[in-house]
Order: C-alpha cells, then structure tokens, then sequence
C-alpha cells in the first residue's frame, strides 16, 4: 500500500516535471520567436534606415541639382537681356551708319567740286603773286592736283589738305624769311622775303642786291645805297642780329636810279 502510494507521488511528481519542461520549452519557443520578431524588425527598420538615408542623399543631390539649373537659367537670361540689348544698340548703329553714309554721299557731291576749285584757285593766287618759295608752292598745289584723283583718299581728307595748304598760304603773309635759290640768269642769291609786301635778293658776296617789281612782274638790281640795308634784314630774319628798323624799298617804286 505504501509503495503503490509512493509510486503514485512519484508519477505526480514526473508528470509536474514534464509539463514543467513542456511549458518551460513552449516559452522558450515564443521567446526565441519574440526575439527573433525583434531581430527581423530590427533589420527591417535598419534597412528601412538605409532606404530613407538614399533616398534623402539622393533627394539632396536633385535639390542641389535643381537649384544649379535654376541659377544657370537666371544668368542666361541675364546675358539674353544683355546679349538683346547689345544687339539692339548695334542695330541702331547700323542704321546711324547707314544714314550718315547716305548723307556723306550728298556732302560729297557738293563737296568734292568746291575742293577741285579751291586748288585751282590757290594755284592762280600763288602765280599772280609775289614768287617767293615759288617752286615749293606750286609743288605743293601740284601734291594737291594729284590727290584729287587718287581713290584712296577721302573726300574729308581732300578738303583737310586744301585747308592746310591755304592756312600755309595765309602764314606766308605774316612770316619774314630768308631762304637761297636761283635768281633771274641761274644766279645764286639770298632771298629776303617779307609778308607779301617785298621780295628783295641779295648776291652771295653781297656786292648787288634786288627786287621784284610787282608792277612790271620782273626782278630789277636795286643801287648799292641798298646793299647793307638788304644785308641787315637778311641777318634779322635769319635770327643772326637782332629785330631792327632797316630801310628798305618796300613802299614805294625806284626807277631812274
């Protein structure tokens, strides 16, 4: 009786045992199951993590991609307004130039003969007047005849040359000078010219002096009284002695001398 009593608490107890380890081995699989629950979610938001980093670096770079293509877009239309106002203002100028171009041609037509006269006419002043410098003139009037038909010269600088040359022609009659050249016979003299009042030579060893006569257009020997007189204003206007009152024949005619 009592070992069968025995026997029954043992089994009692083997049978609290076992569903001990049976509830001990279904917990522990639900805990391996709630962890392993944990890990997956754990890996999952990790990679969820990843996911949204990417996707943030990637929206990153389209943002600051978006914000170059904005600035790129801002600067090219501000280089078309200036690229349309250069273009503008080049048009204008064209046109400027057109019409300037169109009026050149019309100043040219009423130019270009007012030139052609104005040298002829200076070339008639320098043969009627007194014949100082005589072939310098008239080279440079006959510089001028050339220039005329030369097409690589402008109309401008035509008319500016002519100016020139009438402005040199105008000095003439303000300037005393002494220059050498060849008188009447190839005779070698110093020239004494004065505005356009007086032309007077005087020989190199200074033994006979003269003038040219504007009434008869010819040079004619002056006496000797005038020799230190011309010989005095020859050193003045060479800047060898200086500026004096010298006697010379200038306002009035010798004849019968």
């Amino acid at each position: 009786m009592l070992i069968s009593q025995i026997s029954k608490v043992s089994k009692s107890k083997y049978l609290v045992v076992l569903a001990l380890m049976v509830t001990s081995i279904a917990s522990f699989a639900q805990l391996q199951t709630a962890v392993q629950v944990v890990t997956n979610t754990n890996n999952a938001a990790e990679s969820s993590q990843k996911s949204i980093d990417r996707l943030s670096d990637q929206t990153e770079e389209l943002l600051v991609q978006y914000r170059t293509v904005i600035s790129e877009i801002e600067s090219l239309t501000v280089y078309n307004q200036q690229l349309e106002a250069v273009v503008n203002d080049q048009n204008s100028q064209i046109q400027s130039m057109n019409q300037q171009m169109t009026e050149l041609e019309s100043t040219n037509r009423a130019v270009v003969p007012m030139v052609i006269e104005m040298v002829d006419m200076l070339r008639k002043i320098i043969e009627a007047d007194i014949p100082f410098r005589i072939n310098d003139r008239l080279d440079r009037v006959a510089g001028l005849e050339d220039m005329l038909n030369a097409s690589n010269v402008t109309t401008s600088e035509k008319y500016r040359k002519v100016t020139e040359a009438y402005q040199i022609e105008l000095d003439y009659g303000r300037s005393v000078s002494t220059y050498q050249a060849e008188a009447d016979g190839g005779v070698q003299v110093n020239f004494l010219q004065i505005g356009r009042t007086a032309l007077l030579y005087q020989t190199l060893d200074e033994k006979k002096s003269g003038w040219y006569n504007t009434n008869t257009k010819k040079f004619e020997e002056l006496p000797d009284r005038y020799n230190a007189s011309i010989k005095e204003g020859i050193r003045i206007a060479a800047k060898q002695a200086a500026p004096n009152l010298v006697g010379l024949p200038i306002l009035f005619q010798v004849s019968g001398e």
